[in-house]
């Protein structure tokens, strides 16, 4: 039986293998075994039978076997023979995939792809009633002879524009239309197609606008905005399509749908962009009629905002190339009655059609320094006029809102260039009205009464801008400038109007990039003066002059002066009886100034290292037993410090920090003196303990570079007993948030400077932390061990050590009765990100740590949970949603079967935070995989509505996060599982849209309407 006759028998019942019959013959033919003659000899009777499905099986075949072919197998003879056979046979069917081998090869020449291109013209009749599949493939090779053959293609002149229109004509199927889309923007653009406009244009706008919306699920993704963006790259693809685009555009520019009139702004964007100058400045002043009622009738910011960009698009293609400012120019003719209508609207400058004149402007100026000027010269005398003739502050405020936009421009267009716009008057228009400016700018910001908060904003802004211009303000007006915005900082009362002083902040942080000497020579004498050196004032406002001058430390030069001077000032406030926050702000700003540098590489790091870390740890450490400063001593202010200095350490090189590892307990402190490390010491003091704070942050710093040593009496400690010791200390701590420190140096040791040797020492005090610190006998009332077996579990898991075992043992404690639901709190523990066991810190945190640990306890817990006394059922859900809440979300798609069940039941539990990270993981798996939740869809709505709707027994952040979830649903889960549910739902979300909380109010609004809309029809549509 020939290879002919097995494949068509098997065609129908066994594609894959039919195939592979194909694959057989062609290796035939590679090996010589047969001839391509014999091959087309063997189709003979059912290439030309009667059926012609058969023929087209036959055909079939044929490309098969040509498309298995290695690329030198035929020689160009054999090429042209099979062409011409295929292109004869195109009408069959089947030929297609053949012809896009063949094409692909070296020797396949021009005279074959014209034949091949011909052949698809020829029979275009034929080839539109195919099914869209074999449709797309006929459009594939037509793709392909455009990339690969195109010089052939262009021979023939008119010939191709009036076969592809032919071609192309009627399609619908998305991924045809991204092909047909991509060919004919090759044709308009790169074949003269003057005669042919109108039929080209019509052949692709007849598609627009796209109504497309993709499937649920959609494989291909094909969105609405890629047939968009094609269909838009054709029509603005040539200006001979002027005539038919504009007029159409226009017309489509009243319609009552926001996305088509939105589509019609972008097309019209692009052809601006593209079109001539002389073609656009034909249209130009008739486009301005159409665009300017969007924009002077606001209905929808965006579609005003897109038809300014229209116009930019516009003003920037006539201004292309353009040095003169003649009033004959095809820009000039473009601006004249747009600068006439703005003047005519600015009259009233309250008037609602009054408030967009600023945009208009500010958009064209900004399109090249012509327009820019063209418009200056047209617009500002009558506006600075029209101010100076009216009292009206709103008035006022309206004109100064036109021209601080029009300055903007100038800015924007300044900063475009490399020399700026300041060299001469047509370079810069805006020149002759600088003293005018400044004076009516500085005027409105400091004359003006501090209630009219609005006004004085436009004039900051407004000065703001003039810094900005190049060359244009002397360096004594930008320091005026600069006082006054220190005055406002400083100076006036910020009671109900910090808008003012935090843009006051902003501009100073602006100026000090480019004027930083004003900033250290004018602002910081001003700012450091309000910093009192004994806080004896009744209100503290160093909290505003610290977070101002934190927020000016943007340069280098900047930052430097300021951590010299607070350095300087904290020294003062400790020698004063200063409340304690006072230094911790300083503290916290110094911190935030070097947090934003790069130690490593910082010439001062040196200084830091001894003034800071050196100087001010040891002096708190002598604090601690009464000598120096008690501030140093509160436990906040060590907090702030160790984080301060845990940043320096960091920074510093390996020497060094192994030189202050030894010192991780002793503080820098000498011998001799009161001061005694905490360790194996008998109790101590509150005060002393607290600087275990500080010898945290050490550890933390040093990283794992250095060595921690502590000796105590003859010889070195081993790190073993030194656990225990920590793990002693964090039991009998009373004090939170010294134990959570303790906790976390436990931590380091074990996950950082414990080697191999050393785990199953760490090991045996997860197991047994009353043991190890040996007060299992201490007559004391009961021990909170949990929060050291999960940090000591935290440590070996971040880094992958005794993984299983370590786990074993946790998950075993959710079923012990004393410690079961602390157990499950727990484990929010082990994934929680930490700022001291963290990378940056140099804590091991294996890249698959966080995969490993959830892949064991989810299964283990899901089946833990079913064999589970009730009492203990909840410890299982809640230990589940603290490990969720630390999870990627590809993770958890992994156990989405065996976590759904359980979390539905976790939303039943009353805490408040299990029920959000519930919800949460809801939310993700609902987006991720929304058929994994079609089948709990009634149970998951009716829950999440009582929880939105239950205020008194729910949290703000449940009700919230219940109506994201619900919102979630409609656009992921199918319409047909949702639609049951929509009445309840709708109806059930009316209570909520009287929360108490604005966001919720917002989000039950938003979600109802999501809901309301379903299974209408598409307004695109």
């Amino acid at each position: 039986m020939s290879g002919v006759q097995q494949y068509l028998l098997s065609l129908d019942n066994d594609k894959l293998g039919a195939e592979d019959i194909a694959k057989r013959t062609a290796q035939k033919l590679e090996a010589k075994e047969i001839s391509l003659v014999e091959v087309v000899q063997s189709l003979g009777e059912y290439i030309n039978d009667e059926d012609s499905t058969i023929r087209s099986k036959a055909v079939t075949y044929l490309s098969n076997v040509v498309n298995a072919l290695p690329d030198a197998t035929l020689p160009r003879q054999h090429v042209l023979v099979l062409c011409q056979f295929l292109c004869d046979r195109i009408e069959d069917g089947g030929a297609i995939m053949g012809l896009r081998k063949l094409q692909s090869l070296g020797r396949f020449n021009k005279e074959m792809a014209i034949m091949t291109f011909r052949a698809l013209t020829e029979h275009f009749q034929d080839l539109l009633i195919r099914p869209h599949s074999q449709r797309l493939q006929i459009l594939e090779l037509l793709n392909d002879l455009m990339l690969r053959h195109r010089a052939a293609l262009k021979s023939l002149g008119d010939e191709v524009i009036v076969g592809i229109t032919d071609l192309v004509s009627g399609e619908k199927d998305p991924r045809s239309l991204m092909i047909i889309f991509s060919i004919m923007h090759v044709v308009m653009v790169e074949w003269d197609i003057a005669g042919h406009a109108e039929t080209l244009f019509d052949s692709v706008f007849c598609y627009f606008p796209i109504t497309f919306r993709p499937p649920p699920d959609d494989p291909f993704r094909i969105t609405a905005k890629d047939l968009k963006c094609r269909l838009r790259d054709c029509i603005s693809a040539s200006s001979h399509f002027a005539p038919y685009v504009f007029p159409q555009l226009i017309e489509k520019l009243d319609s009552t749908s926001p996305n088509v009139k939105k589509d019609v702004l972008q097309t019209l964007t692009a052809c601006a962009s593209s079109y001539n100058t002389t073609v656009m400045s034909n249209y130009s002043v008739t486009l301005w009629d159409s665009l300017k009622y969007e924009i002077l009738n606001v209905q929808e910011e965006d579609l005003a905002e897109d038809s300014l960009f229209a116009l930019q698009a516009i003003a920037t293609r006539l201004g292309k190339g353009l040095t003169s400012t003649s009033h004959t120019t095809h820009l000039a003719r473009f601006l004249r009655p747009i600068t006439k209508e703005c003047n005519e609207q600015v009259q009233e400058p309250q008037h609602k059609q009054a408030k967009p004149v600023g945009q208009i402007l500010s958009s064209l100026a900004t399109s090249s320094s012509i327009a820019l000027y063209l418009i200056v010269k047209a617009v500002i005398p009558p506006i600075l006029t029209l101010y100076q003739d009216t009292d009206i502050v709103a008035n006022q405020k309206a004109l100064l809102e036109v021209l601080v936009q029009i300055c903007n421009a100038a800015v924007a267009l300044d900063q475009t260039t490399s020399t700026g716009l300041s060299s001469n008057d047509s370079d810069n228009p805006l020149l002759p009205f600088k003293d005018r400016f400044f004076e009516l700018f500085s005027q409105v910001l400091m004359g003006t009464p501090s209630e009219e908060v609005s006004f004085r904003l436009v004039a900051l802004k407004g000065l703001l801008g003039l810094c900005q211009l190049r060359d244009y303000l002397q360096t004594s007006e930008v320091g005026l400038f600069v006082q006054y915005l220190d005055e406002i900082v400083l100076a006036e009362d910020p009671h109900g109007r910090e808008e003012v002083r935090n843009e006051a902040i902003t501009a100073l942080v602006e100026l000090s990039k480019m004027k930083p000497n004003l900033i250290i020579d004018v602002t910081f004498p001003a700012f450091m003066a309000k910093l009192p050196d004994n806080l004896t004032e009744e209100a503290a406002t160093y909290v505003t002059t610290l977070e101002g001058l934190a927020r000016l430390s943007v340069e280098r030069a900047i930052s430097d002066t300021l951590v010299r001077r607070l350095l300087s000032k904290l020294e003062d406030v400790l020698q004063s009886n200063a409340p304690a926050s006072y230094p911790q702000a300083i503290l916290s700003t110094i911190d935030f100034v070097l947090s934003k540098r790069d130690l490593s590489a910082d010439s001062n790091l040196s200084s830091y290292h001894e003034k800071i870390v050196v100087s001010f740890v040891s002096r708190a450490a002598l604090a601690s037993v009464g000598s120096g400063s008690q501030i140093l001593t509160e436990a906040l202010t060590l907090e702030i410090l160790g984080r301060l200095i845990g940043r320096i350490i960091g920074a510093l090189d390996e020497h060094r920090r192994r030189s202050v590892a030894l010192e991780t307990y002793t503080l820098f402190v000498e011998e001799g003196t009161s001061f005694v490390p905490i360790l194996y010491a008998d109790v101590l003091p509150e005060k002393q303990r607290l600087t275990l704070i500080l010898s945290t942050w050490i550890l933390a710093g040093v990283g794992s570079a250095a060595s921690v040593l502590y000796t105590v009496g003859d010889g070195d400690v081993d790190l073993e007993k030194f656990l225990n010791e920590l793990t002693r200390l964090a039991i009998l701590e009373p004090v939170p948030l010294l134990r959570g420190y303790i906790l976390r140096q436990i931590a380091l040791l074990v996950n950082r400077f414990s080697s191999p040797e050393h785990l199953s020492g760490a090991f045996s005090i997860m197991q047994d932390p009353l043991k190890a610190s040996q007060l299992q006998h201490y007559a004391m009332p009961s021990f909170d061990v949990i929060p050291i077996v999960f940090w000591i579990a935290k440590a070996l898991l971040l880094r992958l050590s005794r993984t299983q075992e370590v786990l074993d043992h946790v998950l075993g404690l959710l079923s012990v009765e004393a410690h079961g639901s602390a157990s499950a709190r727990g484990f929010g523990t082990l994934l929680a990100p930490d700022e001291i066991l963290s990378k940056e810190h140099g804590a091991v945190i294996r890249l698959l740590a966080r995969q490993k640990i959830f892949s064991i306890c989810v299964p283990r817990i899901a089946a833990d949970f079913r064999a589970a006394e009730s009492a203990a059922k909840s410890n299982y859900l809640i230990a589940l949603s603290a490990i969720l809440k630390h999870v990627p979300t590809e993770i958890m798609m992994t156990e989405i079967h065996a976590l759904l069940p359980l979390l539905l039941q976790s939303l039943d539990l009353s805490e408040q935070e299990v029920k959000s990270a519930t919800i949460e993981s809801l939310l993700v798996i609902s987006q991720e995989r929304p058929t994994a939740v079609e089948g709990h869809v009634g149970t998951l709505t009716s829950r999440l509505l009582r929880f939105a709707s239950n205020a008194s027994q729910n949290a703000t952040k449940v009700r919230y996060d219940a109506l994201r979830c619900l919102q979630m649903f409609p656009g992921k889960v199918k319409e047909s599982v949702l639609l049951p549910y929509k009445s309840e739902v709708v109806k059930g979300l009316l209570p909520v849209l009287d929360d108490a909380k604005r966001h919720v109010r917002r989000a039950a609004v938003e979600c109802r309407a999501v809901w309301l809309i379903m299974d209408e029809p598409d307004p695109e549509g």
